[in-house]
């Protein structure tokens, strides 16, 4: 009795490593991919990956966080296959550390500046050069990303200068550590006022779009994605995914904007 029930044991144990080896060598064929990606890309890489991994197999993993916390967490040997940044800074911080294949980067899409409120709030204002942004926060202050290292934050700063009232609002900011915990702040009624990018705003139902800053007062958003210098090889067809044609629909959809060619 024992003779057979060690048998049946054993026939059972090979019967599950057949079962499992064409799963296994599944992985080992389609190796997940790590994206390191900027925080106004929840959303849409969210849907993208998805479509791709329904196509090509090829799982992936997304985390998100502000580009200056991505960048160097890779810096520091963090292991990723695709870093999409919210600017080109970032971007060129790693190409001049010999991290990224110079020759897989390309921009993908575009995005807007814009001044938020609580959906509920009843600020009216116009984006000009000497507007009074700080009147209309009535004492209380503005959320972005904190200028010195997050996109957003550089973006509303530059803005600020051109517009000549940078020297009224640099201490009335709530410096975020990404452009999502920036809107957390004006979404649950803590901040007047924010700035983020029009893609972060058309998915928070609890706030509205005051003004969009004009395009001239801060250099172009654009998205740069590169794959790493030890990237899988799945890594650069899924950047190429990324910026075709296929997937330019999802990205209109949440409101980036295409390039101009």
């Amino acid at each position: 009795m024992k003779t057979f029930l060690h048998r049946l044991s054993a026939f059972a144990a090979a019967l599950l490593l057949t079962l499992g080896a064409p799963a296994r060598a599944a992985d080992a064929k389609h190796p997940e991919l790590l994206v390191f990606a900027a925080a106004s890309l929840t959303n849409v890489l969210g849907d993208l990956s998805t479509s791709w991994t329904s196509t090509s197999g090829v799982q992936i993993k997304l985390s998100f966080a502000a580009s200056s916390v991505l960048a160097r967490q890779i810096e520091a040997g963090g292991r990723a296959d695709l870093f999409i940044s919210a600017d080109q800074e970032w971007m060129d911080y790693l190409a001049q550390r010999g991290l990224i294949d110079k020759r897989s980067r390309r921009n993908l899409v575009g995005n807007q500046l814009v001044l938020i409120a609580p959906a509920d709030s009843k600020i009216d204002l116009k984006i000009a050069p000497g507007f009074d942004l700080l009147g209309a926060l009535k004492g209380g202050r503005l959320a972005t990303g904190d200028p010195d290292t997050v996109p957003v934050g550089r973006y509303a700063r530059s803005s600020f200068v051109s517009l000549g009232v940078w020297d009224d609002l640099a201490d009335r900011l709530v410096r975020a550590d990404n452009v999502r915990s920036a809107m957390m702040f004006v979404s649950r009624g803590e901040v007047p006022l924010g700035i983020v990018y029009i893609t972060d705003a058309l998915v928070d139902k609890n706030v509205r779009i005051v003004d969009t800053f004009p395009d001239g007062t801060h250099a172009p958003i654009t998205y740069p994605g590169a794959a790493m210098k030890s990237a899988r090889p799945e890594a650069t067809a899924f950047l190429t995914y990324l910026g075709g044609s296929e997937a330019l629909a999802t990205w209109k959809k949440y409101g980036f904007l295409e390039l101009k060619k």
